[in-house]
This record gives structure tokens, C-alpha cells and sequence, in this order.
């Protein structure tokens, strides 16, 4: 005889309850599939009755989030408690980076309107309650420095200031505009190390990348920590960039050290 749909929903949330009291707030698909032995369509319905009671959220399909009694309003508790479990669920290697790396370390000019995680793979935004996480895709990502940052439900991969500034000019357009970048890269600069740059720069061969964020350096006086980075881009010499590569140069200045045509003018927010 097929389980009471209220049986199950209970059943369900019983399920819930007994992960969240042992620190885990995310549940699969077929994990709860495989605990209360029913079906899809029956599993289905009852995610739905405590997705609307806020009891769940579902920022993937087949992955669920618990939502504790003091995030309901929210929809969701913070992406933190549970990117790790998500990526694993995914199948990808990732880190979180940019303007939210920048944050957790200190350096956030502005709260990032959402969570940015860069992943060794092409994936979707995704949404739990008001958080929206972006994925910022990134070839080779091993070869990217991270930190192991304790979280309140256990841990996830976040990159080291060096790598977070290099990003922050890679993936410009996810980071806002150049002014908000340099803005950040001044406070990030204080946790940054001049060696381990160079050496990350040299690792990962992203000239382009590296000689803009050496110009940025240089415009929000934290000079210093690119000083081995100048030495590595002038052994190199390598041809000039624009700043914004989406915009014309034609009337542009060149930085010499660099090797960056200077496109746009940087204002550093107060």
C-alpha cells in the first residue's frame, strides 16, 4: 500500500530535522529517496509542501538545502553553509573568488551583491531564498592557490589574496568597474605577498591579466607588492594591452613599466 502523501511529508521532515541536528544542512535527492524507500513522484510532492513551508530550498535540481528556523525569512541560510556539499554534488572542482574571496578576507569595498565561485566547469547561476551564486568558469583551475576556510557547517575552498586579485582583473566584468576593482585591490594589497604574486603569475602565463593588475597596483599605491611582478613582465616584454579591452585605444597613454595602454581613466570609490 503506497505511503499517505502527509505520511511522507512527515516522514521527510523527520529526515530534516535529523540532519540538521547533526550539523548537516543538505539533503540529496537520492539520499531521502534511498531513506524512506519511495518514489520519485511521492518524494517530489513532499519536497514541494516544505519547500513552501520554507523548510527547504532548492538551488539545484536533486539538491536541498535546510533551512533553519532563523533563515525562513531569508529563504535560505548564507551560500557558505553549503557551496562545498553543492560543488561536490555537481561534480566540480571550485573556489570561492572574486569580490567574495575579496570580502571573506577582508577587502570587500562594498557587500558583493552575490556569491561568486569560480569552477572548472560551465555552470548556471543558481538561487536559494534572496542568495544568487554566479560561476565563473576557469581552465586549469588546479593550478590556482586556495585556502581551506571553516565555515559554520564545515569547510570550503577559498582563493589566497594573490589569486583573488588576479582574478578580480580577469573576470572584470563579474568584479563591476575598474574603479570598484582598484578600490578593492587597495585593501586586498595589505594580505597580498610581491613573491608569491610573481610566482603565481609565472604559474599560471596570463600576461595580459597580470600587467593590468600590475597598473592597478601601481594607481592605488600598493606598488610594492608588484615589484617582483614588474621584473618577471620586463624579462618578458611583452606587447601592449589595453586596460579595458573592450574599449577603444586610440587616445591612450602607455605605461611603460606595465606595458598598458591606459584607456580609462581609474577613480577609486571613497
Amino acid at each position: 500500500m503506497p505511503r499517505d502523501p502527509q505520511d511522507l511529508h512527515r516522514t521527510l521532515g523527520e529526515l530534516v530535522d535529523a540532519h540538521q541536528a547533526g550539523g548537516r544542512y543538505v539533503v540529496t535527492r537520492a539520499e531521502a529517496g534511498r531513506a524512506l524507500g519511495v518514489s520519485d513522484e511521492a518524494l517530489k510532492k513532499a519536497v514541494q509542501r516544505l519547500v513552501a513551508k520554507r523548510r527547504l530550498a532548492v538551488p539545484r535540481r536533486g539538491f536541498f538545502v535546510i533551512v533553519p528556523v532563523e533563515y525562513r525569512q531569508a529563504g535560505a541560510p548564507p551560500p557558505s553553509w553549503y557551496i562545498d556539499d553543492l560543488m561536490k554534488f555537481s561534480g566540480r572542482r571550485y573556489y570561492v573568488g572574486l569580490l567574495s574571496a575579496a570580502a571573506l578576507q577582508g577587502a570587500a569595498h562594498q557587500q558583493p551583491q552575490e556569491f561568486q565561485v569560480v569552477a572548472d566547469g560551465q555552470l548556471r547561476p543558481v538561487t536559494a531564498g534572496r542568495a544568487r551564486i554566479r560561476f565563473f568558469r576557469k581552465l586549469h583551475i588546479e593550478s590556482t592557490p586556495i585556502m581551506s576556510m571553516k565555515t559554520e557547517t564545515g569547510k570550503m575552498h577559498v582563493s589566497t589574496p594573490e589569486a583573488t586579485a588576479l582574478d578580480l582583473v580577469r573576470y572584470l566584468k563579474g568584479a563591476g568597474h575598474i574603479g570598484h576593482v582598484a578600490s578593492v585591490l587597495a585593501e586586498l594589497a595589505e594580505r597580498m605577498d610581491a613573491s608569491r604574486l610573481a610566482g603565481l603569475a609565472r604559474l599560471e602565463g596570463d600576461l595580459p591579466s597580470a600587467q593590468r593588475l600590475g597598473h592597478l597596483l601601481d594607481a592605488v599605491a600598493a606598488s610594492k607588492v608588484g615589484t617582483s611582478l614588474a621584473t618577471w613582465i620586463a624579462e618578458r616584454r611583452p606587447r601592449f594591452v589595453s586596460l579595458r579591452s573592450d574599449r577603444s585605444s586610440k587616445h591612450a597613454t602607455k605605461d611603460e613599466r606595465w606595458r598598458v595602454l591606459v584607456n580609462e581613466k581609474i577613480e577609486i570609490e571613497a
